[in-house]
């Protein structure tokens, strides 16, 4: 079962997000990151309400910033997802 609706694009963008968070943390870092995208596209609270899907996570503004550093440094984020992400 999905647990949340997703294209060819969202995981890459998503095992993007997963190198630039997890690069060098293993498979359970890269799992915990996976895992932090997936809950808030689905939890129903104040913080997340308008966030539904994982190109919506990535790219969420909080305070000014956006929500994973990664995005807003774009140290590792801007390069392609290797297969080990993907998966």
């Amino acid at each position: 079962m999905t647990r949340v609706a997703y294209t060819q694009s969202d995981i890459d963008l998503m095992a993007r997000m997963i190198r630039a968070e997890a690069e060098g943390e293993g498979q359970l870092g890269m799992l915990m990151v996976g895992n932090v995208i997936v809950n808030r596209a689905r939890a129903d609270c104040l913080d997340f309400e308008d966030v539904r899907s994982i190109d919506d996570v990535i790219f969420q503004v909080q305070g000014g910033n956006y929500a994973f550093e990664a995005v807003q440094k774009g140290n590792l984020f801007y390069r392609p997802a290797r297969e080990v992400e993907k998966n």
